[in-house]
């Protein structure tokens, strides 16, 4: 089928051959996979609002009654949520939602139950406010900073992304090897300590942008851009590169389900 025009039709990546490693075991169901389901059964009714700061959460011999699972495991799950501070446990009062000032927002795990639900148009600005906060100026950085090291795995990162497109899996890592060398090249260790939450943040909405279509633009010439600019050593230019990346990144992002529907009302009512 011809996509349509204006659509980014990602390229098919040819197998030259069968990989020889024996196939995945499925890993069986146990404690470890229980609790971890329930915290992220917990985690995602919590970030999509259906549990609100301040919620009381049932206590423990009710919620692993109604969840059907052990009171260790319930427990266990509770900890997970305590640790990404979602929940707050306190002995005689009971599991608590808290503020949401004190959520770990970059947490990976937390990133990817917030997509789980819709996310708000305040949650993906916010997000994209941050990319353009860490990453325009993580740019610079590396302009003035990069190693042939990182100069390399950069190349091979925008190599792999023009080969699978991020409509593969291949390619999504390809795009995160790349923004993750880009920020190991500030040599600013607290920068790179926030390169899991920021490939977290860049994965969950690069899938979630292609949950309805496909990508309708190729944004590999940006990447170049940034990298062309890091690999001349032009601070200014690898910053407004980066900058146009994200901003082009958030318009790609689909319209909040609600718009969309309004939307098509609107052409229905128009057909009459």
């Amino acid at each position: 089928m011809q996509p349509r025009s204006g659509q980014y039709a990602p390229r098919a990546v040819t197998r030259t051959h069968r990989s020889s490693s024996p196939p995945r075991r499925t890993a069986p169901a146990g404690p470890l996979r229980l609790h971890g389901a329930i915290a992220r059964r917990l985690g995602i009714a919590i970030l999509s609002g259906r549990y609100r700061p301040g919620r009381l959460l049932d206590n423990e011999v009710v919620s692993s009654e109604q969840l059907a699972v052990s009171r260790s495991a319930y427990r266990e799950a509770v900890r997970i949520l305590s640790a990404k501070g979602l929940v707050e446990a306190r002995p005689r009062v009971g599991t608590r939602v808290t503020p949401r000032s004190r959520w770990t927002l970059l947490d990976p795990q937390v990133i990817e139950w917030m997509f789980e639900s819709e996310p708000a148009q305040s949650v993906l600005n916010s997000l994209f406010e941050l990319r353009k906060i860490v990453e325009c100026a993580a740019a610079a950085l590396a302009a003035r900073r990069r190693s042939a090291r990182h100069l390399r795995t950069m190349r091979r990162a925008l190599e792999a992304m023009a080969r699978y497109t991020l409509a593969t899996p291949q390619g999504r890592q390809a795009d995160l090897d790349f923004h993750g060398a880009l920020l190991e090249s500030t040599g600013n260790a607290f920068i790179i300590s926030l390169t899991n939450g920021m490939s977290a943040a860049i994965s969950t909405t690069t899938v979630f942008k292609q949950r309805e279509r496909p990508l309708r633009r190729d944004p590999l010439p940006e990447h170049r851009r940034v990298f062309e600019a890091i690999a001349a050593g032009d601070a200014i230019r690898a910053q407004r590169a980066m900058s146009e990346l994200i901003v082009l990144a958030r318009r790609d992002m689909p319209p909040k389900s609600g718009a969309r529907r309004t939307r098509a009302r609107t052409a229905h009512s128009g057909r009459r």
